[in-house]
C-alpha cells in the first residue's frame, strides 16, 4: 500500500519515496522533532552573528571571498545576493520531476538540524510541494562540488518571491505562482542563502528516480534475455547452476536462476533438446549471466551509494547544536555521486549491448538449427521485415558508447583556485538521464523481435513468464503480417518498461 503523506523527521528518505513525491505528487509534512532540531540549529548560528570570530557563510564573503567581512547591517544583503549572483544557469529547463526531487532533499537536508535554517524554510520547501509550485531551472550550471551551486539557486529564488516557476502546468513569475497558491516567499536570513545553494540535491534527485528506471529496465533485460533465448532455439544448459555456483559472482549466478525460472514450462526448450549438434551458443546467449550479473551487481552497490546521499547533510558549514559548534567541511562535494553515475551509465552500456547482439542474430537467421525468417520478414526480399530494427539498436549503442564516458575525471577549477577539484557529478546525472531512455530503447526492440518470433514457433510455447511478458505486449502491439512501421510498436513496448 503507497503512502498518504511523508513525514521528514530528520531520517534518511528511501529512493521510492523520492520518486513518488517528484512523480506522483506525494503529500510532505515535516515533524515537530525537526521542528525542533531547525529551532536548536538556528539558536547557533544566531549566536555565531553577534561573536567577533569569522564564520564562512555567516560573516564572510563566500568561495574566494571567504577572508572579505561582512559587516552587520549588510548580512542580509549577503543572503539574496548570493542566491541571485549564482542563479546563472543555462540551457533547458530540468525535468518537472527532477525539480520536486530536489526539492524534497532540500527540505529533508534542512530538516535533519545541521544547517542553521530557520523551520520556516523547509515548511515553505514543503508548502511548494504540496501545492504543485515547481521552480524553473535551467539544467546546465552545476560542477557537482560546492553543491549543485546554480540550480539550487534557481530553485531558491522561487523560495524569496523571485524567478520562474510553473503553477500546475502553467508557467509564471516566481513571485505570481506563489501568490497564487497562497505561499508566502521567504526573506533570508543569515546563513540560509548558503544553505540553500550548499548541497547535492540535482545530482541526488537524478540518482535517486535513476535508480527506479533502472530496476525496471533490469527485470525487463532478463525476462528479454529468457525470451531471446527461445526464439533463437538456443540450448539453456549454460544455465546449470553449477556453472553459476564454481565462478562465485553472486549477481551472475541470481541471473542465471531468474532466466531458468522465466524459461521454466518452455515446450520450445525440449522441442530441440535432443539430435540438436551445437556445443555452445554465442556468447550473447551464453554469457548473458556473467554480462548481466556484473552490470546489476555494479548497480547494487550503487544503490547502497545513493541511500546514504539520501540521508546526508550537504550543507557548509554545519551547525553541531549539541556541541555548540559550527565545522566548515566538504560535505557539497559530490565526488560520490559523480563516480556512482558515472558507472551507471557504463552499466547500461552492456545491458544494452549484449540485447542488441543477440537481437541480430536472431534477425540475422544464421543459425541453420532455428527456422526463422531472415529479418523476421514474412516475404523476405519483398518485405524487409525488423531489419533496420537493428540498425536502431546499434545507434542507439553507439549514443551509449559516447555517453559513457566519464563525466567525474575532468576536472576544472573555479572560484579563483579555492575550488579546485570539481566532480560534475551533474554532468554525469544529466548524461544518465539520456543514457537510461536509450537503454529502455534497445530493451524495447529485443522484445519486439523476441515476440514476432514467438509467434513463427507457435504452437511451441516459452516459459511461463516470458508468456506473460509476451501477452502483455500483444495487447499493445498486434502480430505483424506484413511490413508497416516498427517505431510505435518500440514505443509502445517502451512504455510497459516504466
Amino acid at each position: 500500500m503507497e503512502q498518504e503523506t511523508l513525514l521528514l523527521n530528520s531520517g534518511p528518505l528511501a529512493g521510492p519515496q523520492v520518486i513518488q513525491v517528484a512523480r506522483k505528487y506525494l503529500r510532505v509534512e515535516i515533524s515537530e522533532h525537526s521542528v525542533d532540531l531547525m529551532a536548536k540549529a538556528r539558536v547557533i548560528v544566531e549566536d555565531a552573528l553577534h561573536a567577533s570570530t569569522p564564520t564562512y557563510g555567516i560573516n564572510t564573503g563566500f568561495g574566494a571571498l571567504s577572508t572579505t567581512s561582512i559587516s552587520h547591517e549588510k548580512l542580509g544583503y549577503l543572503q539574496m545576493n548570493i542566491i541571485r549572483s549564482h542563479a546563472a544557469g543555462v540551457g533547458n529547463p530540468l525535468e518537472h520531476e527532477v525539480v520536486r526531487g530536489m526539492m524534497l532533499l532540500l527540505a529533508a537536508s534542512l530538516c535533519r538540524g545541521h544547517s542553521g535554517a530557520r523551520p520556516l524554510v523547509a515548511q515553505t520547501i514543503v508548502d511548494m510541494l504540496n501545492a504543485n509550485v515547481t521552480p524553473i531551472i535551467p539544467s546546465r550550471g552545476s560542477v557537482g562540488a560546492s553543491g549543485d551551486l546554480a540550480p539550487l539557486a534557481h530553485l531558491a529564488l522561487v523560495l524569496c518571491g523571485e524567478g520562474k516557476a510553473m503553477l500546475g502546468e502553467k508557467e509564471m513569475p516566481g513571485k505570481a505562482a506563489m501568490a497564487a497558491a497562497g505561499i508566502t516567499p521567504i526573506v533570508p536570513a543569515e546563513k540560509e542563502g548558503l544553505a540553500l545553494l550548499n548541497g547535492t540535491h540535482l545530482m541526488a534527485s537524478i540518482a535517486a528516480i535513476a535508480l527506479g528506471d533502472i530496476a525496471v529496465i533490469c527485470e525487463a533485460a532478463v525476462i528479454a534475455t529468457a525470451m531471446s533465448i527461445d526464439a533463437a532455439k538456443a540450448t539453456s544448459m549454460f544455465l546449470d547452476d553449477r556453472i553459476h555456483a564454481v565462478r562465485g559472482q553472486s549477481g551472475q549466478r541470481t541471473v542465471a536462476t531468474s532466466i531458468r525460472e522465466h524459461l521454466r514450462g518452455s515446450t520450445i526448450l525440449t522441442s530441440h533438446g535432443e539430435g540438436d549438434s551445437r556445443v555452445q551458443d554465442p556468447y550473447s546467449f551464453r554469457c548473458s549471466p556473467q554480462v548481466l550479473g556484473a552490470a546489476i551487481e555494479s548497480i547494487a552497490r550503487i544503490t547502497g551509494t545513493v541511500s546514504a546521499e539520501l540521508g546526508a547533510v550537504t550543507d557548509n558549514p554545519l551547525v553541531f547544536a549539541e556541541d555548540k559548534e559550527i565545522l566548515s567541511g566538504g560535505n557539497f562535494h559530490g565526488m560520490p555521486l559523480a563516480i556512482a553515475l558515472d558507472e551507471l551509465r557504463i552499466a547500461l552500456c552492456h545491458i544494452a549491448g549484449i540485447a542488441d547482439r543477440r537481437l541480430e542474430w536472431i534477425l540475422s537467421a544464421r543459425d541453420i538449427h532455428n527456422t526463422l525468417p531472415h529479418f523476421m520478414a514474412c516475404e523476405p526480399g519483398v518485405e524487409s521485415g525488423l531489419m533496420i530494427v537493428q540498425y536502431t539498436t546499434a545507434a542507439c549503442c553507439a549514443e551509449l558508447r559516447t555517453l559513457s564516458m566519464p563525466a567525474s575525471v575532468s576536472n576544472i577549477s573555479t572560484s579563483a583556485g579555492i575550488e579546485d577539484y570539481n566532480s560534475m557529478g551533474a554532468t554525469a546525472g544529466l548524461l544518465l538521464r539520456q543514457s537510461i531512455n536509450l537503454c529502455r530503447s534497445v530493451i524495447a526492440s529485443e522484445i519486439l523481435v523476441g515476440c514476432d518470433a514467438l509467434d513463427h514457433h507457435r504452437p511451441l510455447k516459452s516459459g511461463d513468464a516470458v508468456e506473460r511478458m509476451y501477452a502483455k505486449v500483444r495487447e499493445v502491439v498486434p502480430e505483424r503480417n506484413c511490413d508497416r512501421s516498427p517505431s510505435e510498436d518500440v514505443a509502445a513496448i517502451e512504455k510497459l518498461l516504466i
